[in-house]
């Protein structure tokens, strides 16, 4: 069995081993819905501040356990993407997760398009299908040039991200921060939140299958165990910080763009606009992270690396139905239907196969040798 491609040494090695797989399934679950808080206001609202809270960590420690545990798999058959991974764990009934992940795909590409759209409009009164089609080049562009600037996507956009939820997190308390304490001295805990939490968490975890890219950088199982662990609180920290925020007011609920609500009512129109850019740029990362599993399984399929003509014209068919979708169903729709329906999905396709296969299989599996020649 040949071993992981190292291609880096030292910070940039320790980073790309342990962080960027973190990164990426962050970039991957953030999308349309936790970035613009619709997903938050959908799953966690209706259990409280204090509900919400549990059904949150609830699913972080779901990402962790099942990204450990794909990463671990995927470095130990060395698959590194999602055909290849559910060959090796389905055998031939490898296909039905393809039908899986493509219904994945379109629902997510959707919502992402819908959300795109959804900005372009309460900040520009655009007609929605601008936002929709802005999203669908800027992705094209990225996923049109493979691994490594896609990676650079994920780490930057990363900076961006968590800093502007941290200035949001300041701003907020100090600018409402009765409201939100007043909230949570209620000590709600409303019931369901454990379901929340795993609806939520279900159908995000297609996030750790879709970046098995990143496993090449991974020099031991070791590595594998840790990047997994490490995924479920760097991709949960900023909803996390931005529930907070939310949970001083009920009736966003009901918001098409929770998140920009909640700004209105912090009067920083430059914060506003710099906010939608980081969601837009959250939009981004996460559609072109989908794209670049696409693209990664066609490249596994011919046993070859894909030409750029091919990556965009890929990248553009699968983004143009998707979009379609996104301006006749819309955001609030697409989450509220389609996700709950993918968790149900990928939980018969994926998380049960792995915890009892996947398990199996590794018991009696050796793992591929460490690759000492870069220790630091």
């Amino acid at each position: 069995m040949s071993k992981p491609t190292i291609k880096a040494t030292g910070a940039s090695d320790w980073f790309r081993r342990l962080l960027l797989p973190g990164l990426a399934f962050k970039a991957v679950v953030i999308g349309g819905g936790y970035a613009t808080g619709r997903e938050l206001a959908e799953f966690f609202m209706a259990s409280g501040p204090w509900g919400g809270l549990l059904a949150m960590l609830c699913a972080a420690v779901t990402w962790s356990l099942v990204s450990a545990l794909t990463f671990y798999f995927g470095y130990v058959t060395q698959s590194f993407d999602y055909r290849s991974f559910f060959r090796h764990l389905l055998g031939p009934m490898w296909g039905s997760f393809e039908a899986a992940f493509a219904l994945c795909t379109v629902v997510a590409l959707s919502v992402y398009g819908a959300a795109a759209g959804a900005i372009g409009k309460a900040l520009f009164d655009w007609p929605a299908i601008a936002g929709t089609v802005g999203l669908m080049g800027v992705v094209t562009a990225f996923a049109a040039f493979g691994n490594d600037a896609v990676e650079r996507l994920f780490k930057y956009v990363s900076f961006l991200l968590y800093g502007v939820y941290i200035v949001f997190f300041v701003l907020a308390f100090t600018t409402f921060g009765d409201e939100i304490a007043e909230r949570f001295a209620k000590h709600e805990i409303g019931p369901g939140w454990a379901v929340g939490g795993l609806s939520y968490a279900g159908y995000n975890l297609i996030g750790a299958v879709v970046i098995l890219p990143v496993v090449r950088h991974m020099r031991g199982a070791k590595d594998a165990v840790v990047a997994g662990l490490l995924a479920g609180p760097l991709a949960m920290a900023p909803a996390f910080l931005f529930f907070i925020c939310m949970a001083g007011f009920p009736e966003l609920k009901s918001s098409e763009l929770p998140s920009d609500a909640l700004l209105s009512k912090l009067g920083h129109p430059a914060f506003r606009m710099l906010f939608q850019v980081m969601i837009f740029s959250a939009l981004v990362e996460s559609s072109t992270g989908l794209i670049h599993a696409v693209n990664q399984r066609v490249a596994s399929a011919i046993k070859g690396e894909l030409s750029l003509r091919w990556r965009i014209g890929i990248s553009s068919a699968v983004l143009t139905i998707c979009m379609l979708i996104a301006a006749r169903f819309g955001l609030v729709t697409l989450i509220a239907s389609g996700y709950r329906l993918l968790a149900l999905v990928l939980f018969v396709t994926y998380i049960i196969p792995l915890l009892t296969v996947g398990l199996f299989k590794l018991a009696s599996t050796r793992s591929p040798p460490r690759n000492e020649s870069h220790l630091p």
